[in-house]
C-alpha cells in the first residue's frame, strides 16, 4: 500500500525522532525544499490578511501518525473582512484561487461539502444571520455537486469544506471558506460606507490548502514521492558520463541555481547505477553529460517518467526546466 511514511523515510523527507517528541516532524532538507516552493507559491496568490502560522495541539499519542496527525502543524490561513454584500464574490473568488492551487499542487478533490448548523446551544449569532450565510454560501457554491453537512458549521457561522481521501481511504478536510458574523460583532468592527454611514463587515475565514503537514502527507501519496517539477527537492541532477566532464557538469549545475532552478551533481559511482538513483529519489531531469556534449556545449535530458530527449543546446534544456517549473505544469514537457 502506498504510505507517506514509507516514501517520506525513503525519500529523505521528514523524520519523527523519540527526543524530539511523538507528533512532531522534523522537515530534512528535501522535504524542506518542496515544502517552501508551496509556501512561496500561497503568499504570492492575491493577498487579504494572510500568513503561515505555526500552532500546537495536544493530540492523544495513540492518533499521532506521519504527518497526518501531529503535534506542531503550519497553517494556511486568512480573514478578509468586506462589505456584506461583497459575500458571494469573495466566496467565489476564493473558491477559485483553492481551484487553481490545486490544480497546481495536483490535489484531487473527493468532494464539497456545505457544513450548517446544527441542534444545540453552542452556536452564536441569530437565526436571519445563519440563514443569510447558508444562502450566501449556497449561491457560490451554484453548478457545484456538494453535499450538506448539518453539524458540521463553525460554531460561529456556516463553512464549505473541501475533502480529499488518502491512499487508506480516510477522508479529511484540505480546504475550507468560512462566514463568520460573529467576530466583527463582538470586536464591535466596523466601517465607513459610502453615504458616510458606519456599518459592520463580515468576517471570511480561509485556508486554501490547510496545514503544510496533512497536505505533504496527502501529496506523497498521491504522487507517490514524484512531486510536479516546480516543487520538486531536487529539479535537475547533471550525470557526467566519466571524469572527463565533471568540471563542465558542475558549471552547468551553476548555471541551473543561478537560474533559480535546485540542481546538483552526481558523479559518484557508474553511471547506470547514478541514473537508478536518481529514479529512486523521483528527480524531475536527468541531464546526462558526455564528452560529444561537454564539447558542444550541450545535454541530454531525460525525463523520470522514461522519456529521452535529445541532446540540445545546454541553455535551451535550462529554459525548457525553468519554463515548465514557472508555470508550475504538471507535465515536464511543454505541450506539442
Amino acid at each position: 500500500m502506498i504510505d507517506h511514511r514509507r516514501l517520506g523515510r525513503e525519500l529523505d523527507l521528514f523524520v519523527s525522532d523519540p527526543l524530539a517528541g511523538a507528533g512532531l516532524p522534523i522537515w530534512l532538507p528535501a522535504g524542506a525544499a518542496a515544502r517552501h516552493a508551496v509556501e512561496e507559491y500561497v503568499r504570492e496568490l492575491p493577498l487579504r490578511i494572510a500568513e503561515l502560522g505555526g500552532m500546537y495541539r495536544s493530540e492523544r499519542s495513540g492518533v499521532l501518525g506521519g504527518l497526518s496527525r501531529v503535534r506542531a502543524i503550519s497553517l494556511n490561513d486568512a480573514h478578509t473582512f468586506c462589505a456584506p454584500e461583497q459575500v458571494g464574490t469573495e466566496v467565489a473568488e476564493i473558491l477559485g484561487l483553492i481551484r487553481a492551487a490545486h490544480a497546481a499542487l495536483g490535489v484531487r478533490p473527493a468532494g464539497f461539502r456545505l457544513s450548517l448548523r446544527g441542534s444545540g446551544d453552542k452556536y452564536v449569532g441569530d437565526d436571519a444571520q445563519w440563514t443569510r450565510a447558508e444562502d450566501l454560501l449556497r449561491g457560490a457554491l451554484a453548478g457545484v455537486e456538494y453535499a450538506e453537512a448539518p453539524g458540521e458549521a463553525a460554531f460561529y457561522g456556516p463553512k464549505i469544506d473541501i475533502q480529499i481521501v488518502d491512499a487508506a481511504g480516510r477522508e479529511s478536510t484540505i480546504s475550507t471558506i468560512q462566514v463568520d458574523f460573529d467576530k466583527p460583532e463582538r470586536f464591535d468592527l466596523s466601517y465607513t460606507d459610502s453615504d458616510g454611514s458606519r456599518r459592520r463587515p463580515v468576517m471570511l475565514h480561509r485556508s486554501l490548502v490547510g496545514s503544510m503537514e496533512r497536505l505533504f502527507a496527502y501529496l506523497i501519496e498521491a504522487h507517490e514521492g514524484a512531486f510536479p517539477a516546480w516543487y520538486a527537492p531536487v529539479q535537475l541532477v547533471v550525470l557526467p558520463v566519466s571524469d572527463g566532464q565533471v568540471d563542465a557538469a558542475a558549471d552547468l549545475a551553476r548555471r541551473a541555481v543561478d537560474a533559480g532552478l535546485r540542481a546538483e551533481v552526481d558523479a559518484a559511482g557508474s553511471l547506470g547505477a547514478r541514473v537508478r538513483d536518481a529514479a529512486r529519489r523521483r528527480i524531475p531531469y536527468l541531464g546526462v553529460l558526455g564528452a560529444s556534449e561537454a564539447a558542444d556545449g550541450a545535454l541530454a535530458l531525460r525525463l523520470r517518467d522514461g522519456r529521452a530527449l535529445a541532446p540540445m543546446p545546454a541553455d535551451a534544456a535550462l529554459a525548457l526546466i525553468g519554463g515548465q517549473v514557472a508555470a508550475r505544469a504538471a507535465d515536464l514537457l511543454p505541450p506539442g
